[in-house]
C-alpha cells in the first residue's frame, strides 16, 4: 500500500506565511549580494589596476610610467583597450623622458599548495629578466613564501639571461632551476633549500612564460619604443 503525502502551499495553509517569509528573505539576500558586488566591483578593479601598475614599476627599475599592450592574432602588439583578455596583455614601462625600460609579463602555475602568479620585467636591449615579484601565492608561511622574501633567491632575477636565437623564434638557453649554490650559468635559477617545490615552480613559470613571450616581445619591441617616443612628444 502506497501513501501519498501532499504539501498544501495554498494561501489558506497554515505553512503559507512561513513559506512566503522564507522566499522573501531569500530574494532580499540575493538582491543585497548583487548590490554589494555591483558597488564594490569598480573599487576592486581600480585597486587591482593600481597594484599591478606599482608591480610593473617595481620589476623594471628606473621606470616611472607604464602602458598596457595586447597581443594581436598576427603575433604583434597594439595598445590595450577595454575588454582585452588580461592573459594576452604585457605592460611596457618608461622613464620620465619616454625611454623604454622594459616590458613586464605575468606568468602563473601550480605551486605546492595553490596557483602562484608572478610578474617579471624583461629588458629587450639587454635580453635579460631584470626583476620579479610574486603577485599571488598561498605557499606555506616561513617556507614556501620565501620565494617572495629571500634576497638570494630574488637576486636570480636581476640579470637572468633570456637571449633569443638569431631567427628570433625561441630562446637560446631555456631557464633552468638548479639546487641552491649550484648556479653556474646566467640562465639558471638557484633554488631555495626547504622550499624546493615553490622555488622550482617559479623557475617553471619563467621557463614556460619566457619561451612563449620573450621572442614575441623581442620581435615587436619597436612598437613599445615608438609608443614611448609618442608619449614623450605629448
Amino acid at each position: 500500500m502506497r501513501t501519498t503525502i501532499r504539501v498544501d502551499v495554498s494561501p489558506s495553509s497554515a505553512s503559507w506565511p512561513m513559506y512566503r517569509a522564507l522566499v522573501g528573505v531569500g530574494v532580499l539576500c540575493g538582491l543585497l549580494i548583487v548590490s554589494v558586488y555591483l558597488l564594490t566591483q569598480p573599487v576592486i578593479a581600480r585597486n587591482e589596476a593600481h597594484a599591478l601598475q606599482q608591480a610593473v614599476l617595481e620589476v623594471l627599475p628606473g621606470a616611472v610610467v607604464s602602458a598596457s599592450f595586447a597581443l594581436t592574432a598576427e603575433g604583434g602588439f597594439r595598445r590595450a583597450g577595454d575588454g582585452d583578455d588580461p592573459q594576452r596583455l604585457v605592460h611596457a614601462a618608461y622613464t620620465s623622458r619616454g625611454q623604454l625600460v622594459g616590458v613586464a609579463i605575468e606568468g602563473r602555475a601550480m605551486g605546492y599548495q595553490d596557483v602562484i602568479r608572478i610578474l617579471y620585467g624583461y629588458a629587450p636591449q639587454r635580453q635579460r629578466v631584470v626583476g620579479m615579484r610574486v603577485l599571488a601565492s598561498r605557499e606555506t608561511p616561513g617556507l614556501g613564501d620565501r620565494i617572495e622574501k629571500d634576497p638570494d633567491f630574488l637576486a636570480n632575477f636581476t640579470a637572468l639571461d633570456v637571449t633569443v636565437t638569431a631567427d628570433g623564434l625561441s630562446i637560446e638557453h631555456p631557464v633552468q632551476a638548479v639546487k641552491q649554490g649550484a648556479k653556474s650559468a646566467p640562465w639558471e635559477i638557484d633554488g631555495i633549500s626547504g622550499a624546493t617545490i615553490s622555488s622550482a615552480a617559479v623557475a617553471g613559470i619563467l621557463r614556460a612564460s619566457t619561451a612563449q613571450w620573450i621572442p614575441l616581445v623581442y620581435r615587436g619591441r619597436a612598437v613599445f619604443v615608438r609608443s614611448g617616443a609618442v608619449n614623450e612628444g605629448g
